[in-house]
């Protein structure tokens, strides 16, 4: 067995002997705890036993550096990298990816048989498995868990969760036998602090030794944010200066905003934070870097890095972010100012972190930090074998009290949630290799599915306390022995005999104006209502003083009999959600000619080999041939709209687009149309954007504009054109790839990928 040069934890020896013993496992430990060095364990044996392992991650951002880090510690030769735009040595023993990545292995699509694919792995590592609740791509973690082959180990690490040992036992019964390693233990614990502007040049320990709110920590005092005082008050230089002088130095001080981390930075333009011996060495690093990356040159944040200060965020270039990264790891940057992106596995530990508030604005308005984000982000302080304690400050503001913060820091972490959700491409890949109801099968070992009991738990609670309300409601005694049912019927019988009563009258006082005496039908309806009044008189009913509250219970016995029924109608419904999704999304590609008998056709092949936002969508756009004649710059221009999400509304571009770009999106928004009808009839919501504000701007960078040209053109940040132009170029490389489509398109798309992919666009 490989002998690391430092002994290792309780925790770590119990994973490394499950590895040993061939068993797969779930590691759930705390942010910084260790648990690389598990992962580390299972390369080398790979290496040793001359097997592979594919290490997977979230982001394209972390394979990069894992990829970096693992060929300068097992050799160059050893490690690969596949990313989704990215191939580099991918027969090696070792091969770092991102996760969706070894998705599309397991589907068998275009990037090869699964056979070759999987050839001699026997390991997978799934770093950061805690991203099965990222809304959008959690769905990516399940699928590769359930597709995985069972001789195959799983080694998914895991940052701290309520609900470990659901997630292991899913594992567990969907693909082979898996030991949950847990553990609370921080090898460098944390110690929480307040910092309160009423004493600006301290920070205060958040909670006393028995785990009660610090009685010294007042509330912050309501102002107004544009008043002189505010303006004049600068918290951030205050604590940066407090972290300065207790030597709690260097630390991510981690904000919600883009525009708040570069303003932030700005405010301690005065700072000066490095030794004049780390002065140089930023100098000589950042001179080494802007060599290869000369286009940095005249960049507005370098002045920053000069005095141990920077930004980093998705709104900067990949190149500069890199260099921030780089300095930041050598120790040269001492305070980063960052949003929650950096706490998602990039390797930038910090001695502390600084959290501006525990709220943050989302898309749907809003709300309180949860714990996890919270545990993830402080969990960045303490670097283990360098510090002996983190330090985690909280920052008061007006829109949160003390308490509230200290509750947040004594939370235990969420449970892991589902996102499974099928799409098109996996019901189009599942029918290539399985019969109808062995897909059903797949679908419902989703971790969803397996957790559905704790889903639908309220539902099931309140399904329970409307029988309790029903039964109790029926077990009142009638005082005549009386069953519902009489009650029942007797209250039928009276309303008939009002109605009777009612109609006999009328027919009396017609045959008096006419003169007319002993009346046929007078007669006969006087006899029936007598009839029903003497069937009324069995039930001893009108004579009852519990009369009306009985009537009122049957009223409310029905009302809760409805919602019972409904509820049961919507657990049922939510037992099968995933299932009644996958029969959706088939449905309509029925409709669209890519599925016969529960068969893929060939353009439903092509289908299944996409990757996007909505597979049919592009799919319907590539095989109507609406893109065959457009030239190179024309056809990323139209990607360029599709891989676009909705912006704010007042947003336009300031150039408009080439008239065959304009043309293609016109037809291409009919196509949008109909599948938008039928996907409204399945209860559908499947994003179809066509969003052309950037391309103008990918049209002008293709015929050799110069990026700083295309930067003045926009108000969106050189980060946000880097990622659209990068989305542009996956789609176009997949278009590249396809088989049965037009060849002249490929080469097409292939040049219009060479032309967008120089500097700054093409820096990893």
């Amino acid at each position: 067995m490989y002998k690391f040069d430092f002994e290792l934890d309780d925790f770590q020896k119990e994973a490394v002997e499950c590895i040993d013993n061939s068993k797969s496992i779930v590691v759930c430990a705390p942010t910084g705890a260790g648990k690389t060095c598990i992962a580390e364990h299972a390369i080398h044996k790979a290496l040793e036993e001359n097997t592979r392992v594919f290490y997977t991650t979230p982001l394209k951002a972390l394979s990069n550096q894992k990829f970096y880090d693992f060929g300068k510690k097992y050799g160059e030769g050893n490690v690969g990298l596949l990313t989704g735009d990215t191939s580099i040595n991918r027969e090696a023993p070792v091969v770092v990816m991102t996760t969706e990545v070894f998705r599309n292995m397991l589907y068998n699509t275009n990037f090869g048989a699964l056979k070759d694919n999987l050839r001699g792995v026997k390991y997978v590592v799934l770093d950061e498995v805690h991203y099965m609740n990222d809304e959008q791509r959690g769905t990516v973690w399940e699928e590769s868990i359930i597709y995985c082959p069972s001789n195959i180990q799983i080694i998914a690490l895991s940052a701290t969760i309520a609900n470990s040992k659901q997630l292991c036992d899913w594992i567990n019964t969907v693909h082979s036998q898996t030991e949950l390693i847990y553990t609370d233990f921080r090898p460098v614990p944390l110690r929480h602090y307040y910092f309160d502007s009423s004493k600006p040049f301290d920070i205060l320990p958040l909670l006393t030794p028995e785990g009660r709110l610090n009685k010294k920590i007042k509330p912050e005092k309501k102002v107004n944010l544009y008043s002189r005082q505010a303006k004049k008050q600068n918290n951030v230089k205050n604590v940066i200066n407090v972290l300065k002088k207790k030597d709690m130095l260097p630390a991510i001080f981690f904000t919600f905003s883009r525009k708040k981390c570069d303003e932030n930075m700005e405010k301690c333009a005065d700072l000066n934070l490095i030794t004049q011996e780390e002065a140089k060495q930023i100098r000589l690093e950042i001179h080494d870097f802007l060599k290869d990356h000369v286009y940095l040159e005249n960049n507005k944040n370098l002045e920053y890095l000069y005095n141990g200060i920077a930004s980093h965020h998705a709104g900067l270039l990949p190149a500069w972010k890199l260099l921030v990264e780089r300095l930041f790891q050598k120790g040269l940057i001492k305070v980063v100012f960052a949003t929650e992106t950096l706490a998602a596995g990039i390797n930038m530990p910090a001695r502390t972190t600084v959290i501006s508030a525990i709220s943050k604005r989302t898309d749907s308005g809003h709300r309180m930090l949860t714990a996890n984000e919270f545990l993830q982000m402080s969990g960045r302080a303490g670097r283990r074998g360098m510090d002996k304690i983190g330090n985690v400050v909280v920052m008061g503001t007006q829109f949160q009290s003390p308490e509230e913060v200290a509750e947040l820091v004594k939370s235990s972490a969420n449970p892991l949630e589902s996102r499974f959700s099928p799409s098109y491409s996996m019901v189009l890949n599942l029918l290539q290799n399985l019969e109808l109801e062995q897909a059903k099968e797949l679908i419902l070992k989703s971790f969803g599915y397996f957790s559905s009991t704790d889903r639908l738990k309220p539902m099931i609670l309140q399904q329970m306390e409307y029988e309790k309300t029903i039964n109790k409601l029926k077990q009142e005694k009638c005082p005549f022995n009386h069953t519902n049912e009489d009650f029942i019927e007797f209250n039928k019988l009276k309303d008939k005999f009002i109605v009777f009563r009612k109609l006999t009258k009328t027919l009396l006082r017609q045959a008096k104006q006419k003169g007319q005496k002993n009346a046929p039908e007078v007669n006969e309806y006087s006899n029936k209502t007598k009839e029903i009044r003497n069937l009324m008189q069995k039930y001893n009913c009108e004579i009852c003083r519990g009369y009306k509250k009985h009537i009122k219970n049957l009223e409310i016995i029905n009302r809760y009999e409805k919602r019972y029924k409904d509820l049961c109608k919507n657990i049922e419904h939510q037992k099968d959600i995933y299932w009644n999704k996958f029969l959706a999304h088939k449905e309509i590609l029925e409709k669209f000619g890519y599925l016969k008998d529960e068969t893929p056709l060939e353009k439903g092949v092509v289908c299944s080999m996409i990757r996007a936002e909505n597979e049919l969508f592009l799919s319907e756009i590539i095989l109507k041939g609406i893109l065959d004649e457009l030239q190179p710059y024309e056809l990323a221009s139209v990607v360029c709209a599709l891989v676009t999400e909705d912006l704010r509304s007042d947003v336009y571009p300031n150039q408009p687009v080439s008239k065959n770009t304009r043309k293609a999106l016109n037809k291409i928004k009919e196509i949008r149309k109909r599948i938008a009808i039928e996907q409204r009839n399945f209860d559908i919501n499947t994003p179809m954007y066509i969003n052309s504000y950037y391309s103008p701007l990918i049209e002008q960078w293709i015929l050799e504009t110069p990026w700083e040209d295309i930067a003045k053109q926009t108000d969106s940040s050189e980060g946000d054109i880097v990622r659209v132009f990068r989305r542009t170029v996956d789609v176009l490389r997949q278009l590249s790839s396809l088989p049965d489509i037009n060849e002249n398109l490929k080469e097409k798309a292939k040049e219009a990928v060479r032309s967008i992919l120089k500097e700054p666009v093409d820096a990893e």
